[in-house]
């Protein structure tokens, strides 16, 4: 855990700087409540959080996945779908962020 701490602390801040930056446009300012500035800093951090543990697990997916092929070439097509499974999360996340964004203004 102590060697994906910074990484995570990162995603944090970048979530949290990025909804400040929303807050300091003039347009959204004037119709948002706290709500809406809660709303996009959970937002931020579900869609952030999502790509950490998908880039987490994709590292160790691929490193096996290439030392399997690397030894069975025929397994390629199998450890292929393996591979894409975990971005799945990723396509799932961003559609939420946009209809959860929707939702802000």
């Amino acid at each position: 855990m102590k060697k994906h701490f910074g990484l995570v602390a990162s995603v944090l801040a970048i979530a949290l700087l990025s909804s400040i930056g929303l807050a300091a446009e003039g347009d959204v300012v004037a119709g948002t409540s706290i709500g809406g500035g809660l709303v996009a800093i959970g937002i931020g951090l579900a869609f952030g959080l999502a790509a950490l543990g998908v880039g987490i697990a994709q590292s160790s997916i691929g490193s096996a996945a290439s030392g399997a092929v690397a030894e069975k070439p025929e397994l390629f097509g199998r450890l292929l779908i393996y591979i894409l499974l975990p971005e799945t999360v990723i396509v799932f996340g961003l559609l939420a962020l946009v209809l959860l964004q929707g939702g802000v203004k």
